[in-house]
């Protein structure tokens, strides 16, 4: 055999067995979390030996070593007959908030509200000087045209979004009237999401009891509102809501709004006149409107990750139920880094999770970056 037809040998041989190997990987498995892998042991357990996090409603990248996660306490760790910590515990879920009790009812540990970890899942701040201001922590936010990086918390229990500085020393704007439910210029009742314009105009999603929209200019005071209570969960009805649950706006300024008891999209321009809607979404939990200009959402029943393009046609879905690692029992924010990763706040089980892209995954499946603005 000569020397080129042994090499021509070796190389067939070489191929065989990355072969083999593909075949190997390829076989079993569910294709749980889609696109991506999930990081193991991410975050680390702040709640310290004998607890767990608790409700996780909010959760957001400012940066792969900054990420904030607005979570509901800590609670004791339960575990099932056998002794399995880790196991399936509807328990777990304790939202941290009995409506009936008013303010009162928080997790048995009200501390590790605001919560900001690196991207192995290290605590690095922790804004413990404010916890007695929240009572069912619901979304955290960053505007993207925002060049001083003002954090923005919702609390739906307490009625009430706080704007502070990036470090959480000072409080500088609070909207709505704190503890005092109500429907009107200076009222929220339990408010749900917000979502910008260039020039610092917000929108509130206002909620699980208010069914509106409420619009207001920079400095927070109120220009307009719209929307009206339908008749979940069946409504079809244009500009009817009930449970408006998440918002996002694109760069044409349209705004998108979570109707989720009806589970549908409903799609405005900037001054609240009706311009479309997506039926057939179960309980939209959260979206995210991406850099190129796709709408994801989370799916509160199937537990999908869904992506639409901005006229409603769905191009790809994933996601799996379940406590496991990877799986999703409620995801109510999600939001991305800018190295591509996707960080998830399960509000039913009490975790965040975050996941990182498959080697070679396809880039049109992956969770968009979150719409920049100019300052970034």
């Amino acid at each position: 055999m000569t020397k080129k037809t042994l090499s021509a040998a070796a190389a067939l041989a070489v191929l065989f067995m990355v072969g083999v190997v593909a075949q190997v990987q390829e076989k079993g498995g569910g294709n749980e979390t889609g696109p991506y892998e999930v990081v193991a042991n991410w975050p680390q357990n702040y709640c310290g030996a004998g607890h767990i996090i608790g409700s996780t409603a909010g959760i957001w990248a400012e940066r792969p070593d900054r990420v904030f996660i607005f979570s509901r306490g800590c609670l004791p760790e339960l575990k099932d007959a056998r002794g399995a910590a880790d196991s399936f515990i509807p328990e777990r879920n304790a939202s941290g908030y009995d409506m009936s009790q008013k303010d009162t009812a928080r997790h048995p540990r009200w501390d590790h509200i605001v919560n900001i970890v690196d991207r192995d899942g290290k605590l690095i701040e922790s804004w413990e000087q404010h916890n007695k201001m929240f009572v069912r922590p619901h979304r955290v936010l960053i505007s993207p045209y925002d060049a001083e990086r003002h954090v923005w918390l919702v609390d739906d229990g307490a009625h009430a979004i706080y704007k502070f500085t990036n470090d959480g020393k000072k409080l500088v704007m609070t909207v709505g009237t704190p503890m005092q439910p109500g429907n009107d210029e200076t009222h929220f009742n339990r408010p749900t999401d917000i979502a910008w314009l260039p020039d610092g105009t917000f929108y509130v999603s206002d909620g699980y009891v208010n069914t509106r929209v409420v619009k207001f200019d920079k400095n927070g005071k109120f220009v307009m509102t719209w929307g009206q209570p339908g008749n979940a969960p069946n409504e079809t009805r244009p500009n009817y809501m009930n449970t408006v649950h998440a918002i996002a706006v694109d760069k044409n300024r349209r705004v998108y709004i979570s109707d989720r008891a009806n589970s549908r999209i409903q799609v405005f321009d900037e001054n609240g006149k009706f311009l479309d809607v997506w039926p057939g979404i179960r309980r939209p939990y959260s979206v995210l409107l991406s850099e190129d200009q796709h709408l994801w959402v989370a799916d509160g029943i199937t537990q999908k990750f869904l992506k639409y393009d901005l006229a409603g046609k769905l191009l790809y879905s994933w996601g799996t139920f379940g406590a496991f690692p990877g799986g999703f029992w409620g995801v109510h924010q999600f939001h991305t880094d800018t190295d591509g990763n996707l960080y998830t706040a399960d509000v039913h089980v009490g975790r965040p999770q975050k996941f990182r892209p498959k080697k070679g995954a396809d880039p049109t499946t992956l969770v968009g970056r979150y719409m920049r603005g100019t300052t970034n």
